[in-house]
Order: C-alpha cells, then sequence, then structure tokens
C-alpha cells in the first residue's frame, strides 16, 4: 500500500516559501515527494533544497494578478499539473490603530487576504480541470481568533481567511478542497523582532502549554496531513498548530 504522505508526481505551489514558515513548509513537501514552485519578491540568497531536490522559483509580489498568473503559469509549463496551493505570504509590523495611515492598513488587507483569493481563483481555475482536482491551503494565524494589538488590520485579514475558506469550499467543492492551518507562535530568523533576545523567547514559550514556539517544519506538517489522502474528508476546515495556545493571563495575575 502507497504511503499516503508520499506526494510523489504532485505539484505544490508555496507563496512566500523562501523563508521562514514558508521555507518550513517548501522543505517538508520536498521531503514528501512533491515538486515545489515557490515565489517571492526577491530571490533567496540560497535555494530551497530538500530530500535531494530543489524548488523552483519564480520571483513575483502576490499582490498583482499579472505576476500572480506568471507563477502558475511557470509551474504548469514545467511540470504539466498543479495540486496543491499553499497561500503563506504575509505578514505585518506593529503599529498603533489609532494613527496608522489607511493606505497602510488597505496594504496589510490586500497582502493577507486579497492577494491569498486572487492566488486561489487561478489556483482554482487549472485544479477543476483535473480529475484528481486538487487542494488550496491558507496560511492563517491565532490572530484571527483573539485580540491583535499592534496589528488590529493583520488579525482582521486572518479572520477574513477562516471565513474565505470555508465559503470557497463550499463552493468549489468537490473537486477542490480549501483548509486553513492556523499557526500560533513560531520561531523563525525574524523571532527576535517580536519576541526579544533568548531570554525572552524563552519567557514567551513558557506561557505555551507544550512548553515551546512552534517550528516551521509543524506548520509544514500540518499542510503536508491537509494536502494529503489522509485530509480527503477535510474541507472548509480551519487546523490549529499554536501547542495548546497561550495561558489565560488571569491565571498569572490571580497568583500575584
Amino acid at each position: 500500500m502507497r504511503d499516503p504522505l508520499d506526494l510523489t508526481g504532485q505539484v505544490a505551489i508555496v507563496t512566500g516559501g523562501t523563508r521562514g514558515v514558508g521555507r518550513g513548509i517548501t522543505t517538508r513537501l520536498l521531503d514528501a515527494g512533491a515538486e515545489v514552485v515557490v515565489c517571492g519578491r526577491n530571490a533567496p540568497e540560497e535555494p530551497v533544497r530538500s530530500g535531494g531536490r530543489e524548488a523552483l522559483f519564480v520571483p513575483a509580489d502576490v499582490r498583482e494578478i499579472e505576476q500572480i498568473d506568471r507563477v502558475v503559469a511557470a509551474a504548469r509549463e514545467r511540470f504539466g499539473r498543479l495540486d496543491l496551493l499553499v497561500n503563506n505570504a504575509g505578514g505585518a509590523p506593529s503599529v498603533d490603530a489609532a494613527t496608522v495611515s489607511p493606505r497602510f492598513s488597505e496594504g496589510i488587507i490586500r497582502l493577507n487576504l486579497i492577494a491569498p483569493l486572487h492566488f486561489s481563483q487561478r489556483a482554482n481555475a487549472v485544479m477543476r480541470e483535473q480529475e484528481s482536482g486538487g487542494s488550496i491551503l491558507f496560511i492563517t494565524s491565532v490572530s484571527a481568533m483573539r485580540p491583535s494589538p499592534g496589528t488590529a488590520a493583520y488579525g482582521a485579514a486572518k479572520a477574513g481567511l477562516v471565513s474565505l475558506a470555508a465559503s470557497l469550499a463550499a463552493e468549489w467543492a468537490p473537486r477542490v478542497r480549501v483548509n486553513c492551518v492556523a499557526a500560533g507562535l513560531v520561531r523563525t530568523e525574524l523571532s527576535h523582532l517580536h519576541y526579544g533576545d533568548a531570554e525572552g523567547l524563552a519567557r514567551v514559550a513558557a506561557t505555551i502549554p507544550l512548553g515551546r514556539l512552534a517550528e516551521p517544519r509543524d506548520v509544514g506538517d500540518a499542510c503536508l496531513y491537509l494536502a494529503s489522502p489522509l485530509a480527503a474528508y477535510v474541507t472548509g476546515s480551519t487546523l490549529l498548530v499554536h501547542g495548546g495556545g497561550e495561558r489565560p493571563a488571569f491565571l498569572a495575575a490571580a497568583r500575584g
């Protein structure tokens, strides 16, 4: 019997797949046998390699429709099909919601919500013509489900992805499945910008029931499951990958 987590012969696109969480997703898919196309505004310093193979990099700003089309076309021209889209590109710096400019907020929504919608439309157009259909994933965040002070527009956009996935799953079934992976706090090369030095990271990790931040590969494992036949009856769902969440602040406050 074939390993259900073996994606040999399948083709994936991972947006923002050259660093951080996206790189972890890409390497996990490569390890599972998939051919992977990654895109970003800047080429990585080192190609994304794993399992003896290398991801194909296509430069693209996912906020631009014609550049989305270029990535999809590159995947089809090189590999002849598209089985999986992982909408991972996104993010936001911390800002004060009371004073941030409308243009900035619109840009955050465009990157984190509108761009994934446009990319998914393009991917669906390919997948629905394939007998095997396809799978689309949105990398959302626990910020979609709790307050997100400092990144209010980002949290709202990520919440929008949860609703979007549910709606697209209903519209595009049964040929295309659509799901979300809601990541908690993840250790990446930029973690120090959010959580501070090693001591700060340790204090943050102590607030998580599993006692550590997620690694990018943890998110990649969740994507592999949702892309595999093991999740054949899973669509319109959001999988939490957050180590049990964050301990409620009132517990610490109550102890003084």
